[in-house]
């Protein structure tokens, strides 16, 4: 793998993170045979950029993002961040995430995948969240794909929301306490 930066974004990034969400949503919604789900995917791209702007301006304080950069290319190639748990979250959960803010916007670009760049910033994130003392985290996904990779590094999901999109399509939940 070519050498990989982890960083904090900077408003310099808005415009090629906006894009960058943009492609890794397109791809997704495509690769889970969503892609005619233009009003999902274009409302997913929204609440990103958001979350983005939630952190810059408070910085990290509201939403707190970290970026992989293949140094080589001098892109973006990575995303990760955490924030108050969604709404699905807590009405899964149904207790106090005080302590266990979601981790979200774990979008990788589509010729990185499968090449450790999701579990290098996973792995960041971890770190951060250990050292502000936080007891935990929660974290959900609707897509098949990221569900494998999560079943893989997290376990069983705590919460199994069966054909919550359509048949055997379903929504996973975790709730998890550090240290793993």
């Amino acid at each position: 793998m070519k050498r990989i930066n982890v960083r904090r974004p900077q408003p310099t990034d808005t415009e090629e993170l906006h894009e960058f969400f943009l492609l890794v949503i397109t791809d997704t919604f495509a690769k889970e045979g969503l892609a005619g789900l233009h009003d999902d995917q274009k409302d997913e791209w929204e609440i990103k950029k958001h979350y983005l702007q939630w952190d810059l301006e408070s910085q990290g304080e509201k939403r707190f993002f970290w970026l992989a950069i293949d140094e080589e290319a001098k892109k973006i190639i990575g995303t990760i961040e955490y924030g108050v748990a969604n709404n699905l979250i807590q009405k899964t959960i149904k207790e106090d995430l005080t302590d266990f803010p979601e981790i979200g916007t774990v979008f990788v670009h589509p010729n990185y995948q499968n090449r450790g760049v999701g579990s290098k910033l996973l792995q960041k994130m971890f770190t951060t969240l250990e050292s502000k003392n936080i007891k935990g985290f929660c974290l959900d996904s609707g897509y098949k794909q990221a569900q494998t990779f999560w079943q893989k590094k997290l376990g069983k999901p705590n919460f199994l929301l069966e054909h919550y999109w359509n048949e055997n399509s379903h929504h996973m939940v975790w709730k998890r306490n550090f240290p793993l």
